[in-house]
């Protein structure tokens, strides 16, 4: 399979927007990127950088691998994706508007009602509750992958808690300290502002009447494996990180616990799952939410981001229908497309993906992290004939897509400089506006020949530059 590399083209020469890199490369000696690449470990180590890996038995936690070969983008290459990423976020803010009020997009038959409705991600009780702005997804990360001859392609769309940009900040301020030299050869786009970006976002999405908002970031807790970035992401916008037993709700109101006796919270940027916000509502059993919240968001006197019931969007089994979403919303074609997708429900779908399962990629509607998956070309005879079953015995629950030849770009790993797979996530912000900082995180597969880039299944993080000239 022929795979587009992001530096070189098919004849081997450097890609014009890859020549000052590849020039700086060439006369850095082996020795200086060796040392760099043991401080950049080492720093990552002091601030805490580290990922939950499940089912390792090295340990818990361990950092996600940093590579200082950064992914390029051309100026002009990310003006076309993010056109194609603010049309797909607000079409995606109209689908959640409509589904929870009127419906036409479901009583047009564009979108199969039952798929909706019966869905798990569908929160019933959010049914006719007006949020500000009709926004719903105000925070999200867009998984885009290049394939073929070099077009993009939307994988998949995370609008429930998506996560990652923490890494994309702090791979550039690592960039910046190791390798100040190159950021003074390239004109790149800034991302750190993007937690400013993000607190000016949250607080135009107040309740009617609130001026100045107060805003927390609500997190499970020091166990969740993005505990890091709910940190990070509190201290940099200058708000207080809190967990559910530091918040309650009087009079339809959230309030904050303070040393100097309760203070009104208006913004909560919430790092739960909708099961877990209120026990009152969804899960009984849940420690980590706040009893009464949704009364007080039905009530119109508290924001949440993301919205309750944002997942229905982002389930794989309505990936298919986002591009009809652009046209029937926008009443434009979409810019960016979709992977083409079987939908395991349908019995053609179905009889072809089970004569084709060694050439497909397998995935769980409700999937994600990289498992509960089935890439087919590197699976085994019993790994197949495993999900053989599984498509047996409940279709509905699956979706598959080609295997896509995901573009590659040179990685350090152990054995020297070699080609990784890798994918982008863009982080796009919904409020007055739609807005997003230049590029986003670059996730690359470390195992050779892999095209899972999950740091959850051992995938490494780059910089991502776009140029600005």
């Amino acid at each position: 399979m022929a795979y587009y590399n992001e530096m070189h083209d098919a004849g081997g020469s450097v890609r014009p927007h890859y020549r000052r890199y590849a020039e700086w490369l060439e006369t850095t000696s082996p020795e200086r990127i060796a040392r760099k690449r043991a401080e950049a470990d080492l720093a990552f180590r002091r601030v805490g950088i580290t990922f939950a890996v499940y089912g390792e038995e090295a340990g818990k936690e361990r950092l996600i691998p940093f590579d200082i070969i950064p992914r390029i983008i051309p100026a002009a290459e990310w003006s076309d994706m993010a056109a194609g990423l603010r049309q797909r976020v607000k079409a995606l803010n109209c689908f959640l508007h409509d589904i929870y009020h009127d419906q036409e997009i479901l009583k047009a038959g564009h979108v199969p009602a039952e798929q909706v409705l019966n869905n798990g991600q569908y929160r019933p009780e959010m049914q006719g509750v007006d949020v500000p702005g009709q926004i719903y997804a105000h925070i999200a990360g867009v998984d885009v992958v290049r394939a073929g001859a070099g077009e993009f392609y939307v994988l998949e769309d995370n609008l429930r808690v998506p996560s990652g940009v923490s890494y994309m900040i702090e791979d550039r301020k690592m960039m910046m300290r190791l390798f100040p030299e190159l950021f003074a050869r390239h004109k790149v786009a800034p991302v750190q502002h993007y937690p400013d970006l993000l607190l000016d976002n949250l607080r135009a999405v107040a309740p009617v009447g609130v001026s100045d908002p107060t805003c927390v970031v609500l997190t499970p807790g020091a166990y969740n494996s993005a505990y890091f970035e709910h940190t990070f992401l509190a201290q940099q916008m200058g708000v207080e990180l809190v967990e559910g037993r530091d918040l309650f709700v009087k009079d339809d109101t959230v309030w904050m616990r303070t040393t100097q006796g309760p203070k009104r919270v208006d913004v909560i940027y919430r790092r739960v799952d909708d099961d877990f916000l209120d026990p009152e509502a969804f899960r009984a059993d849940s420690m980590l939410g706040v009893p009464g919240l949704l009364r007080a968001y039905k009530a119109g006197r508290v924001t949440l981001a993301n919205a309750i019931g944002t997942g229905v969007a982002d389930d794989k089994s309505i990936y298919p229908y986002v591009p009809e979403m652009i046209r029937f919303y926008l009443g434009e074609e979409p810019i960016l497309n979709n992977v083409p997708t079987y939908m395991c429900r349908k019995p053609e779908d179905l009889k072809y993906v089970l004569a084709h399962l060694p050439e497909l990629v397998v995935k769980e509607v409700h999937g994600a992290g990289g498992y509960g998956m089935l890439v087919g070309p590197a699976a085994t005879r019993d790994e197949i004939e495993h999900f053989r079953q599984l498509l047996l015995a409940k279709p509905e629950g699956y979706i598959a897509q080609p295997t896509l030849a995901l573009s590659n770009c040179p990685t350090f790993v152990e054995s020297g400089v070699a080609p990784r797979h890798l994918d982008l996530r863009p982080f796009v912000l919904s409020g007055k506006g739609i807005h997003m900082v230049p590029g986003g995180l670059t996730r690359v597969a470390l195992r050779e020949g892999s095209l899972v880039v999950n740091s959850s299944q051992g995938g490494g993080t780059k910089d991502t530059w776009v140029l600005e000239d």
